[in-house]
């Protein structure tokens, strides 16, 4: 059997030291803003599609962009980590579909989460989760150190 692999992007939304975490009912975990990359784009677009249309709010990623001189090419945002996680997982331990997550930074104006996408979850999904919140909470270890991090990453950009 074949191993199905599909792109992601996954975005950290940072306010007033904070991020924004929902529950994904599907996987059972609290999660940040994310979702598949389109045919038609690249990874850090498809994060801030998917912090739009699930958030309602405009994000400003906080990304590296190499500089390059690349006449035919040019640098892109890079993520601030690459996650392989397995979706789907076979009793016998074959791995049917996996996520290759590229996880971003961003900094958000506001905490006021309307979503604008056609199937979203309302905004009583949503809670912000401070450094202290995620160390006592019962959010998956990934999620409460990527968390941390984009919190730091985006104050010393923005405070």
């Amino acid at each position: 059997m074949e191993t199905t692999r599909h792109i992601t992007a996954t975005v950290y939304i940072v306010n007033d030291g904070a991020t924004a975490l929902h529950h994904h009912d599907r996987l059972g975990i609290r999660v940040a803003p994310g979702g598949h990359v389109d045919r038609d784009e690249l990874p850090h677009e498809a994060g801030i599609r998917e912090v739009r249309e699930e958030t309602g709010l405009d994000a400003t990623l906080v990304a590296d962009v190499a500089d390059v001189d690349a006449p035919d090419g040019e640098p892109l945002p890079q993520p601030a980590h690459m996650m392989l996680y397995d979706i789907n997982v076979h009793e016998d331990g074959r791995v049917g579909h996996q996520h290759i997550d590229h996880v971003y930074f961003a900094r958000v104006e506001a905490r006021d989460i309307d979503p604008d996408g056609d199937d979203e979850e309302g905004p009583e999904a949503w809670d912000w989760y401070t450094r202290e919140d995620l160390q006592t909470s019962d959010v998956d270890p990934d999620t409460v150190q990527i968390g941390i991090e984009a919190i730091e990453t985006v104050g010393q950009r923005f405070d």
